[in-house]
């Protein structure tokens, strides 16, 4: 443990020891009105007053753990067959090597329940280092696989720990940024999303034509040590953690009159195991809420499709075209192009929507919905684009290739809108109401390279992507119709707080720790007040990010934003409501 802590003092200064720890005697430790441990405001000890350049660095460093979990899920898929494939050398049919893609989509389901309680009680950093630890090592099962039974649990055992950068990075980026920076921040997190499995199976085909399939998780390997370095480099940026370390700190000091010092978490006690009895069951109550219902059936099916892709362009390139292995792989950068093409917008939007809110123009969570109605509307068109220039031999690669990459960018305009729209709906709940969309569209990514090789094989390609174009039509309406009447359907939700339905807001289900994963008392604090603020009128005030620290509250309790009184919210909320 004490080596762990001496790299970690070399690679990250602020990871190992707060800014102004070493001034911390000759400082007087601000208190909350309820006369515990806060941040002052204007902190730097708050993540959300660290630079910019030091916060777009952890970004960065925490989207390049979501790369190898999502490299990893898909990388398999261009070394199932061929000579060198899994295939082959197991002697196993195509349908039972799928399930070493599909039960590393299943980790992904059962990973966040385990991962995002722990994060919440120890904070982020440790879950980093404990899990892709976990994945890095339990790589070289994969790689050495003695028999495919091996192989399928080692894959069962990296998805569920690659899950953690997946659940977990969302709660950092809400750490580190403001509603509206955190928009270009998530619009990054989900081009990786994307990104990542459109390249593991160009890698992996190329690999293919030279090497067997062990070579994939050598790939995979190698990627992994290098990101484990830099992980190293990633602070703690939970704020109720960082609050409950400084706490130690100073009753070690045994500075006069904070001898006993605590924080509002450390004064309403902490249960892990309660922690895990709301990730196990809050989510799955939210599941049916109808606006969380509707979102995790139309991302299920999007997700669905992203993983349908990968089985569905080697069909097209190399079966119908007579491409290698490598090459039919290739036009999947296209899609890999057609993220970023939607992260770019996305950030051109947040800079639209930042410009709007200096005027003192009131959002509400339904403006999130914009960019899903675009997506939503291309989804179909671009589906049936490709599916029928795929279908035809004598058309040019490069017409399926576009349409493939424009297909991709409406993914990704309806994923980053969709879930920035469950959080701002659900506020307290969201983390609760983004775990059971997880799991539900893990679940149906799983699923999807089990049944594709057979539907397209039997319906053709223009006839799958046909058949699930008609579904992307029906549920093409869901954003229109949430962004007219969403905020009557959130009136009667039991979860969806609004400005006049205040005393509608549940009893949490912890009172330290109700929200189980991104969106904890950090988020919920400053959210809250950003849907007091956008809807009853109050609004934003202009600072350097967009929107001011201090925004406005909501009623029952008075909840006040990180730069006040950061874990005011939680003990607020919990002595009014117990």
């Amino acid at each position: 443990m004490s080596t762990l802590r001496q790299i970690e003092r070399i690679l990250s200064r602020s990871a190992a020891k707060p800014y102004r720890s070493k001034h911390i005697e000759n400082e007087t430790p601000y208190l909350n009105q309820n006369g515990h441990l806060d941040f002052a405001p204007g902190d730097i000890e708050n993540p959300q007053n660290w630079s910019k350049r030091r916060r777009w660095y952890i970004t960065i460093v925490s989207v390049f753990l979501v790369v190898n979990a999502t490299f990893a899920s898909s990388g398999p898929s261009g070394m199932l067959k061929g000579p060198n494939g899994i295939v082959e050398y197991f002697g196993v049919s195509t349908e039972a090597a799928a399930l070493v893609i599909s039960l590393f989509l299943l980790g992904y389901c059962f990973g966040p329940l385990f991962w995002a309680p722990l994060s919440e009680f120890y904070g982020r950093r440790w879950i980093f280092y404990i899990s892709f630890t976990g994945y890095f090592l339990l790589n070289f099962l994969c790689a050495f696989a003695p028999n495919f039974g091996a192989l399928l649990a080692g894959r069962f055992l990296t998805g569920t720990f690659a899950s953690s950068p997946l659940s977990n990075v969302a709660g950092v980026l809400v750490d580190i940024w403001g509603p509206l920076d955190r928009g270009n921040a998530m619009a990054l997190f989900s081009i990786m999303t994307f990104v990542g499995p459109a390249l593991g199976p160009v890698i992996a085909g190329f690999l293919e034509l030279k090497r067997n399939w062990r070579w994939n998780f050598y790939a995979l390997l190698w990627l992994a040590s290098i990101t484990e370095v830099l992980m190293f480099t990633i602070p703690e940026t939970y704020p109720p953690q960082i609050l409950l370390n400084k706490a130690k700190r100073i009753r070690r000091l045994k500075i006069p009159g904070f001898e006993s010092v605590q924080t509002p978490v450390e004064a309403l006690g902490r249960s892990l195991m309660h922690n895990f009895k709301v990730a196990l069951s809050k989510p799955w109550v939210i599941m049916f809420d109808l606006i969380s219902l509707l979102i995790a059936i139309y991302l299920s099916v999007v997700y669905a499709l992203l993983y349908m892709l990968f089985t569905i362009y080697p069909i097209v390139f190399r079966q119908k075209r007579g491409w290698n292995a490598g090459v039919s792989e290739l036009p999947l950068i296209g899609t890999a192009i057609g993220a970023c093409l939607g992260g770019a917008i996305i950030f051109l939007n947040t800079a639209k929507e930042k410009k709007k809110v200096k005027a003192g123009f009131r959002m509400s969570p339904e403006n999130r919905l914009s960019m899903a109605m675009i997506g939503g509307a291309f989804f179909p068109v671009t589906l049936f684009w490709f599916g029928w220039t795929a279908n035809f031999d004598n058309v040019p690669w490069i017409v399926p290739t576009i349409a493939g990459g424009f297909l991709s960018t409406s993914i990704v305009l309806i994923f980053v809108s969709h879930l920035n729209y469950l959080t701002d709906t659900y506020l307290l709940y969201a983390a609760s109401a983004l775990a059971a969309n997880t799991v539900l569209r893990s679940a149906a990514g799983a699923a999807a390279p089990l049944f594709t090789p057979r539907m397209f094989n039997a319906l053709g390609v223009g006839g799958g992507a046909s058949l699930i174009g008609g579904v992307a039509v029906l549920l093409m309406p869901i954003p229109f119709v949430f962004y007219k009447y969403g905020r009557l359907i959130r009136k009667r939700s039991k979860f969806a707080p609004t400005d006049d339905k205040p005393e509608l807001v549940p009893r949490p289900s912890s009172t330290t720790s109700s929200v189980i994963a991104a969106e904890n008392s950090h988020s919920s604090q400053k959210d809250v007040g950003r849907q007091d603020g956008i809807e009853s009128g109050l609004g934003y005030k202009a600072s350097d990010n967009g929107v001011d620290n201090s925004l406005a509250s909501h009623e029952v309790p008075r909840v006040q934003a990180p730069g006040k009184d950061l874990e005011k919210g939680i003990f607020e909320l919990a002595k009014v409501l117990n």
